[in-house]
């Protein structure tokens, strides 16, 4: 099913009465369609996989609440709260990579699924997010890396 096609029912399915979505065959056939199309690691990248020199073409979005995000983040980055990812799509872009980070990843996780049931295929999860983009040396981590990225 057409990306597009599929975020248009599942939004309407959104604002139908509220009901739980295991009542609802429409959100059930949506999001299982789209589960059962998507790739296995296709919106996910680990800190690794990034050349340091690529970094500044990367839109970088900060998932984390703006407190989080005065205290400290990636260089670059955009402050999006994940809770805000759908109300606000209007400022990712849709020509170039877009990577999404909370701290660990689960947050971020969230907000990529749904930015990607929309249609937004150019969106990924930074694995591990912020705590793990630090340890692995931050922009460095794909010159640090051992081994190929990829996991």
């Amino acid at each position: 099913m057409n990306q597009s096609l599929l975020g248009v029912f599942v939004s309407l399915a959104l604002l139908a009465t509220p009901v739980r979505a295991e009542e609802n065959p429409v959100i059930v056939d949506a999001l299982s369609g789209y589960m059962d199309f998507a790739e296995y690691g296709s919106s996910l990248i680990w800190p690794e996989q990034i050349p340091k020199e690529d970094w500044s073409k990367v839109f970088i979005v900060d998932a984390r609440d703006a407190a989080q995000y005065e205290k400290e983040h990636i260089p670059g980055a955009v402050n999006i709260d994940w809770r805000q990812a759908v109300a606000r799509r209007a400022e990712i872009p849709r020509d170039r990579m877009v990577v999404m980070y909370c701290n660990s990843g689960s947050l971020s996780a969230q907000a990529v699924f749904a930015l990607r049931l929309l249609g937004y295929d150019n969106v990924k999860v930074l694995q591990d997010g912020f705590e793990g983009w630090k340890a692995k040396g931050g922009f460095e981590a794909n010159a640090r890396a051992g081994k190929p990225a990829g996991h």
